[in-house]
């Protein structure tokens, strides 16, 4: 296995320091089953760091999300009897295991730091453990790893179950082996994309979206402070693309927050409404597009029940979902979610359709998305909407709403997109993507 190019850590004197919030960070993950954005936001000790710091914590932790089955492997083919430490330790080991295969932290620096961990947090019976533990990683966990199926090590079985069913061996395994690559930064211009996409050395994607590699402060990029773009997924950006022009039209974003639609909805010209029941998330939408120049009436509700005085003429419903399309950019997601979440999330989600069905005006037009790539999720729920409401008719899309990329399109007119997919361009998060019309 070729080792990535070494991934600065933190100088010595905050090297401790910053695996200790790792270690802080991967326990509320797994043990507590917190998502990991919001472990980082909680997490007191985090903002004390140096940016460059941060950026190392959380690159560790996402990296150890990313590749555990690898990781326990590893471990456990490394320990001189049969057996996982305690929960703790073991933790520690993963950390340092990740450094020494996946981040190219130097040898010294990976184990020292880990054996210095173990016995501040566990004592010093545990030391000679993660020591000798780690060394013999370092030794011969490079020819281990080489020889593991990564993907399929690092995905829990309902997930390539639930994938090889839907979408067959061959496309299951191209979205495994997508998930161990981090994924591009995408961008979302407010307005002429060329000329930004050269100002921040970005690529200008087929569909608009400008890539960069990932890494470095999106704040101290070029247009940030000038509120010219944002962070948006290239699938994500899709959906608000969709509804043809939108000039003084009344568009309602339901289930609104992070905002990046809502935006989207905005900047091309519509009375936007967003609703989120979430009012400090919505709070930072509104945050978002005061930094972008955008304005769009918020609203704290639950989309589910809530009556407007009248159906809008564009209907954006974003659902809330399980984000198994999103774990390159989340891989936390496949350690936190089960099949009862999709279930649940499914029920909801079928909800939300209805209803929103109610919110479009007749002759207007009903977008629903999410970023999951369950098909209880997508499909599922349009077959199921279709047969019950006749108020609603597919809208199916064409391949040159989305430039030209016809792998994206199923043969019923929506959107399926697969991590593995669009590999040229730098892959693409999995998402759904349906347009239905409201019948005049």
């Amino acid at each position: 296995m070729t080792k990535p190019a070494e991934t600065d850590s933190p100088p010595a004197t905050a090297a401790l320091a910053a695996r200790g919030i790792a270690l802080d960070l991967l326990r509320e993950v797994l043990r507590k089953s917190v998502p990991l954005d919001d472990a980082l936001e909680a997490h007191p000790g985090l903002a004390g760091l140096e940016p460059r710091d941060r950026a190392f914590v959380r690159m560790l932790v996402a990296t150890v999300l990313r590749r555990l089955g690898q990781i326990d492997a590893l471990i456990e083919q490394s320990l001189s009897k049969p057996g996982l430490p305690k929960a703790a330790v073991q933790d520690v080991l993963r950390l340092g295991v990740a450094q020494l295969l996946f981040l190219g932290t130097p040898a010294h620096a990976a184990v020292d730091t880990s054996v210095e961990l173990v016995a501040e947090r566990q004592g010093a019976p545990y030391k000679g453990l993660v020591n000798a533990v780690l060394r013999r990683v370092n030794a011969e966990g490079p020819a281990l790893a080489t020889a593991q199926d990564a993907g399929r090590l690092n995905t829990p079985d309902w997930l390539w179950l639930s994938w090889r069913q839907a979408y067959g061996t061959a496309r299951a395994r191209g979205i495994v082996d997508a998930h161990l690559r981090e994924a591009p930064l995408d961008l979302t211009a407010k307005g002429d994309p060329a000329t930004w996409a050269a100002a921040l050395e970005a690529r200008l994607l087929p569909t608009g979206t400008l890539r960069r590699e990932a890494g470095g402060a999106v704040t101290e990029l070029p247009g940030f402070a000038e509120g010219a773009w944002w962070v948006q997924d290239m699938a994500a950006a899709l959906p608000a693309t969709l509804f043809g022009d939108l000039e003084g039209r009344l568009a309602y974003d339901l289930c609104a927050a992070p905002g990046g639609k809502t935006a989207q909805l905005a900047a091309r010209g519509a009375r936007v409404v967003a609703l989120d029941r979430s009012a400090k998330r919505l709070e930072r939408v509104g945050q978002n597009l005061a930094r972008l120049g955008l304005e769009a009436t918020r609203i704290t509700a639950d989309a589910a029940g809530w009556t407007p005085e009248e159906p809008a003429d564009a209907v954006l419903l974003d659902a809330p979902c399980t984000a198994t399309g999103a774990i390159r950019r989340h891989p936390d997601v496949q350690r936190l979610k089960s099949p009862d979440d999709v279930a649940k999330l499914a029920r909801a989600q079928s909800r939300l359709l209805a209803h929103a069905v109610d919110l479009t005006a007749p002759g207007g037009t009903l977008v629903y998305c999410t970023c999951s790539i369950q098909p209880e999720e997508g499909e599922a729920q349009i077959e199921r909407l279709l047969a019950k409401d006749d108020r609603v008719e597919r809208r199916p899309i064409d391949a040159a709403e989305l430039g030209g990329l016809a792998e994206l399109v199923n043969e019923r007119g929506e959107v399926r997109s697969l991590p593995g997919m669009l590999r040229e361009l730098g892959g693409i998060d999995g998402f759904f993507i349906a347009r239905l019309g409201r019948k005049s």
